[in-house]
């Protein structure tokens, strides 16, 4: 089965919270990091549930999520 990578793009993310909420496997959540904007940003914390649905990249205002398949 493929998996894939979801990279979030830190010094794009405001931490708005959409792709947390429409993700249906729960990778994301808000990290204890703070960007250079001050936000707390997301993270993937759950990587390996990931199934590469795309809604989070999608969703997201700020085009802070990108998904790779990985081979």
């Amino acid at each position: 089965m493929a998996k894939f990578k979801v990279n979030v793009v830190a010094e794009r993310c405001k931490s708005c919270g959409y792709c947390m909420k429409f993700c249906p496997k729960n990778v994301l959540e808000v990290g204890t990091e703070v960007n250079a904007k001050g936000y707390e940003y997301v993270v993937a914390a759950r990587q390996d549930d990931c199934i590469g649905c795309l809604t989070c990249g999608r969703i997201c205002p700020d085009g802070a999520i990108e998904i790779y398949k990985e081979d």
